[in-house]
């Protein structure tokens, strides 16, 4: 934490974006990986034989077969970063903080005593845009998490 005080980039929203950004990377990249590898390369060269170019074989063929596990991969870092406490926690100063510390703040400190009435409304006010969220996306989540998972 240091160099982001030595910088003067502490507590600023694009900071936790970059550090954010590179925590669920490597989740993102895992999960796309195991799904893109799934796709069989008979239908690029199938899509070639029927008069398709590279072009065309790719955005006709390829990205409606991949869009499921993009989805999926993207929603699940979507969530990674707007359920993350620590980073955020760390990162952000008091007035910058993002819902998830805002909300822990309600439950009060060791010292203090904390408002749990706040804190169980501002969960569920966190929770609903979520919900939609995974509600309209439901059919691309679950063949996005079932195309990658069987082999063969």
């Amino acid at each position: 934490l240091l160099p982001f005080y030595e910088w003067n980039i502490w507590g600023i929203l694009p900071t936790t974006i970059i550090v954010l950004v590179a925590i669920n990377q490597p989740f993102t990249l895992w999960m796309l990986h195991s799904f893109f590898q799934k796709i069989p390369k008979e239908l690029d060269e199938s899509a070639k034989v029927d008069g398709c170019t590279q072009f065309q074989a790719f955005r006709n063929v390829i990205i409606p077969i991949m869009w499921p596990g993009v989805i999926t991969a993207g929603l699940f870092s979507f969530l990674l970063a707007y359920n993350d406490f620590a980073v955020t926690a760390m990162l952000l100063s008091q007035d910058n903080q993002t819902m998830v510390p805002k909300i822990a703040s309600f439950m009060g400190t060791t010292q203090t005593e904390g408002n749990v009435m706040f804190a169980v409304a501002a969960v569920v006010s966190a929770i609903i845009p979520l919900f939609i969220l995974v509600m309209f996306f439901q059919r691309q989540l679950v063949s996005g998490l079932t195309a990658g998972a069987v082999k063969g």
